[in-house]
């Protein structure tokens, strides 16, 4: 089992037009007042993750490689990584399926949701001791991994080569932050644990801000549009074709 920790600064602001200080609080009448906060805080995460190495893989080259980040589904969630292979692209590889790239496959604590912060310091830990091509990078997930690439990408766009979110949903109101991103989503028709309709506002969402996204329904299927998603060549050579920052 693969754990990694690292620490993560964060450093935010919230505008304004004064400073409060105590000296002033007791002469303060009583109206609202402008105040402006600056504060570093640190958080410690922690995550573990299985960690696939295509065929060819050598950290001694200097040849670069693309990762996929793999985001699992609800039931996936716990301490035990073997959880992970009952679905997606870590099931392909339990069964001995070889794929061209990296694949990091991480796993979300019970009773929690994906946090992007986390999932960044996942990411910083990979681009730092692996060779990955950081113009490569691709995002997928599943159900509440769908979910997960909708929040992660609109949180951190500029880390994406492109997104395949699998019967997720998102804030479609930030859409825009995803129009220069090439995304292809998918989602059964009969879906009646997340609704299509929770891939097409999203889908709608983005292209109407000028984007790049196209959404594949699959009429018959259910809850589970992602066995004829990672099973599909297509797909993989889609995704693979991608590069951030492409002209």
């Amino acid at each position: 089992m693969l754990r990694y920790f690292t620490l993560l600064s964060l450093c935010y602001m919230l505008t304004g037009c004064a400073n409060r200080t105590p000296s002033a609080e007791s002469t303060m009448i009583p109206e609202q007042h402008p105040v402006r906060i600056n504060r570093t805080i640190t958080l410690q995460v922690e995550a573990q993750y299985l960690l696939y190495f295509p065929p060819g893989y050598d950290a001694s080259q200097t040849e670069r490689w693309p990762l996929l980040v793999f985001l699992h589904g609800s039931g996936e969630r716990g301490n035990n990584l073997e959880l992970l292979k009952l679905h997606g692209p870590p099931k392909h590889l339990a069964k001995g399926e070889h794929f061209p790239l990296i694949i990091a496959s991480v796993q979300c604590p019970e009773g929690s949701w994906w946090d992007p912060y986390v999932l960044d310091a996942v990411l910083d830990e990979l681009l730092e001791n692996h060779r990955v091509d950081e113009d490569r990078v691709y995002l997928s997930g599943l159900s509440m991994g769908g979910y997960g690439t909708w929040a992660w990408g609109l949180h951190s766009p500029e880390r994406f080569a492109a997104l395949a979110p699998i019967c997720g949903g998102g804030n479609d109101f930030l859409a825009c932050r995803l129009s220069h991103m090439p995304i292809w989503a998918f989602h059964g028709a009969k879906d009646k644990v997340v609704l299509l309709e929770e891939s097409e506002k999203m889908v709608n969402a983005i292209n109407e801000c000028g984007g790049n996204a196209k959404l594949t329904v699959y009429p018959e299927a259910t809850h589970n549009s992602w066995s004829m998603t990672y099973e599909n060549p297509e797909f993989w050579s889609w995704m693979l074709s991608q590069r951030r920052n492409a002209k």
